[in-house]
């Protein structure tokens, strides 16, 4: 169950953020772009910020041991990530800088596997390659040219972005829509610095409403569905999953928009797809041992949460436990209680 709930956030958080992306080219017309995304954060962050404050309690909220790995992540990917995109995008040409993005998920599962050991088999690392493939050739442009240091600058926003998201998994069992608003604060904060300190208008109010909601959903409920997939999928997978986001603005450009289905967008979709269906049919299961941990989180009681002596409470619920050492067998990926290397 735990499984399917990751693989379905994953999704619908590549399918929000892409489906944002077409949506949001009609508002280029009206606002620059280093506004508008200024504009996206932080309706992302005062919708989710407002959400925290009204909604009952029932998730784990941020502790301070987590703190650090949450501010790491804002540092790399709500500060330095559009800073470095901006600059490399003010060299270089729109189309370019799109296809560069798709950097991002390689380098996040490249760190997920090398730096932060988290396992992976050969049936994933070749669906991440199909993705990977079919987002290339969906976005690459007529004359492309990429060897540049304005590209090397976009790449380095995406490693900072690959940072952020392997941080982000550090505290994704804390609540997803209070570390959703965080970073959308300070990411709407800083791109709307850098947009009024380049000298760019603000909107009109009706444009700055679109703007904000759109934000709140293709960033702000797009990065809880995030979080979410990172929790339970680990931050590989997510990533791979995250990577079709390319193909959803696609399809809904075709669909809604009325632009032209070719040939390189049927064989993309064919790549992701073949490189999805990898993905959704992996089974890893071996022997594996559990070490004794203290931590708290929501949960529901399962397999690996049999710790009150009593009745125990029905539904997911919120509190300090403790594993005790176990060794068991069962299919799983890499989620908040399976972080071994194999």
């Amino acid at each position: 169950m735990a499984q399917r709930t990751g693989i379905v956030a994953a999704l619908t958080a590549a399918l929000l953020f892409g489906a944002s992306t077409p949506c949001a080219k009609l508002l280029l017309g009206e606002i620059s772009p280093w506004m508008l995304a200024g504009i996206l954060y932080l309706g992302s962050g005062l919708g989710l910020g407002l959400l925290c404050l009204v909604r009952p309690r029932g998730t784990a909220r941020l502790n301070r041991q987590e703190g650090p790995w949450l501010i790491g992540a804002i540092l790399a990917g709500g500060i330095a990530g559009p800073v470095l995109l901006m600059s490399g995008l003010a060299h270089t040409q729109a189309s370019t800088a799109s296809l560069l993005l798709n950097a991002e998920g390689v380098l996040t599962a490249l760190l997920a596997w090398s730096l932060f050991r988290e396992n992976a088999g050969r049936r994933v690392v070749l669906g991440m390659a199909a993705i990977s493939v079919g987002a290339l050739i969906l976005s690459w442009p007529e004359g492309a040219v990429v060897a540049s240091w304005p590209a090397g600058l976009i790449l380095a926003a995406c490693l900072c972005w690959a940072i952020d998201n392997n941080l982000t998994r550090k505290v994704s069992l804390a609540d997803p829509v209070q570390i959703a608003a965080w970073k959308g604060l300070v990411a709407g904060a800083s791109n709307l610095a850098l947009a009024l300190a380049l000298g760019a208008p603000l909107p009109a109010w009706d444009v700055i409403a679109w703007g904000a909601g759109l934000g709140l959903f293709g960033y702000g409920l797009s990065l809880v569905a995030f979080v979410i997939g990172l929790r339970e999928l680990g931050t590989a997978r997510t990533g791979a999953y995250f990577s079709l986001a390319p193909f959803a603005g696609a399809a809904l450009a075709v669909g809604v928009f009325g632009e032209p289905f070719t040939v390189p967008l049927g064989l993309a979709a064919g790549l992701m797809g073949w490189g999805l269906w990898l993905h959704l049919t992996e089974r890893h299961d071996h022997d594996h041992s559990h070490e004794a941990l203290d931590h708290r989180h929501a949960h529901s009681h399962d397999e690996h949460h049999q710790h009150h002596d009593g009745a125990e409470p029905a539904g997911r619920h919120v509190h300090q436990h403790h594993h005790a050492p176990l060794t068991h067998r069962h299919p799983h990926f890499p989620d908040s209680h399976h972080r071994h290397v194999q």
